[in-house]
């Protein structure tokens, strides 16, 4: 695994403006599998902020630990965002509006480098991931409601395919796959995960 090794430790902030503003490497690996629990009538669209923290060399990937009473995802660890508001005119309004009402970061502090394949949940939304850079610190101020907490993982340990896995549930008799990103006590899983993939895909360190 040295070329893989040497591939991580050579990514940077620059690195990823680039391969963001080219086509992606390859089709996304999962596309979500919304559209088997309902018609398409009902899914809607929605957009999240995919957050890398930038301080000097180091990246790292900020997520957010959704609060336990909430009726969608409660407890699970996801990307700031939510669903699309009609004076939304693009997904990248729709994150950069919900990660200001979710974790306190305004738009002018997220450079947005790049839109990844839509994701389509279970929970039936139609997800466009919106990759962004925010120079260090980030200083999150938490919407109490939504979010219970605000972590970082080094974007190395995200990207690199030993840590990736990929499982089997049943859900409704039918057999999902999922795809999962362990770190320490944290599990980044379902489609925080599988948008995770896709940003894995886009960049070309996953075939």
């Amino acid at each position: 695994m040295q070329k893989m090794d040497t591939v991580l430790s050579a990514i940077s902030a620059q690195w990823l403006r680039q391969r963001l503003a080219q086509a992606p490497v390859a089709p996304p690996l999962t596309q979500g599998d919304g559209w088997l629990w309902r018609p398409a009538s009902e899914i809607r669209p929605a957009a999240v902020l995919v957050p890398i923290l930038v301080q000097g060399g180091d990246l790292r990937m900020l997520f957010t630990v959704r609060t336990a009473h909430l009726h969608d995802h409660a407890g699970q660890i996801s990307f700031p965002g939510g669903r699309s508001d009609p004076e939304d005119a693009t997904p990248v309004d729709t994150a950069l509006r919900e990660v200001q009402e979710e974790i306190g970061l305004p738009a002018e502090r997220i450079e947005v480098i790049g839109v990844l394949s839509e994701y389509v949940t279970v929970t039936g939304y139609r997800v466009t991931p919106v990759v962004g850079l925010i120079e260090a610190p980030a200083e999150p101020k938490l919407d109490p409601f939504e979010v219970a907490e605000v972590f970082d993982v080094p974007l190395p340990h995200l990207l690199d395919a030993r840590n990736h896995q990929r499982n089997t549930v049943i859900h409704r008799g039918r057999e999902r796959h999922y795809y999962a990103v362990p770190f320490g006590s944290r599990y980044i899983w379902g489609a925080t995960a599988g948008m995770l993939m896709n940003f894995c895909r886009h960049l070309g360190v996953v075939r």
